[in-house]
């Protein structure tokens, strides 16, 4: 049983089988999925786009970033409204694709501190060893703070919200050393 402070459904109550995105508590975990799905996106691509002897090219990588964060999203934004397709009016399916869409932007903001450390990295001339490792300790950080910051926000006790923290973290740290291996 989770430790959260909220009460959990009686028996009685249908449990949902997917999330309903205005409920309050399931606002925050699709926060953290955005925001753990675009670091993570954002750490893998930083880390395979850092060819050792290649030319450098931040701004590049930047934006491959940035358009594989954007169609991701366009993709999960798309594959829910499909899922949870409803009859109804042409223009009310396009307001709710619009909806499912717009959705789906903390997948993009979650990638703009690795945009930011690319962006200082073309500008001051860094060199991509050191890019790397600063944006893959970054996100791993990140990922341990959406973790436990959304956990809170939905009811967890601080010492599970730290443990769920951790353990997003852990998803940062694998990107790490599969990039130590495969490089």
């Amino acid at each position: 049983m989770p430790d959260q402070q909220h009460p959990q459904p009686s028996a009685r109550t249908p449990t949902p089988t997917h999330h309903h995105p205005h409920h309050p508590h399931h606002r925050g975990a699709d926060w953290m999925f955005g925001g753990v799905y675009g670091t993570v996106l954002a750490s893998a691509l930083l880390a395979a786009l850092d060819e050792r002897g290649a030319h450098y090219t931040p701004l590049a990588d930047a934006a491959w970033i940035l358009v594989t964060a954007a169609a991701a999203a366009l993709a999960h934004g798309y594959a829910h409204h499909m899922a949870d397709h409803l009859a109804g009016a042409a223009a009310h399916r396009w307001r709710l694709l619009g909806r499912a869409l717009w959705n789906e932007w903390p997948m993009i903001a979650a990638t703009l501190p690795t945009l930011l450390l690319l962006l200082l990295a073309e500008i001051a001339h860094w060199e991509p060893y050191g890019v790397t490792a600063v944006g893959l300790g970054l996100n791993t950080a990140l990922l341990f703070a959406w973790g436990a910051f959304v956990a809170l926000r939905v009811g967890y006790r601080i010492a599970s919200a730290l443990l769920i923290g951790l353990a997003d973290a852990a998803i940062g740290l694998a990107i790490i050393v599969a990039n130590a291996f495969i490089k």
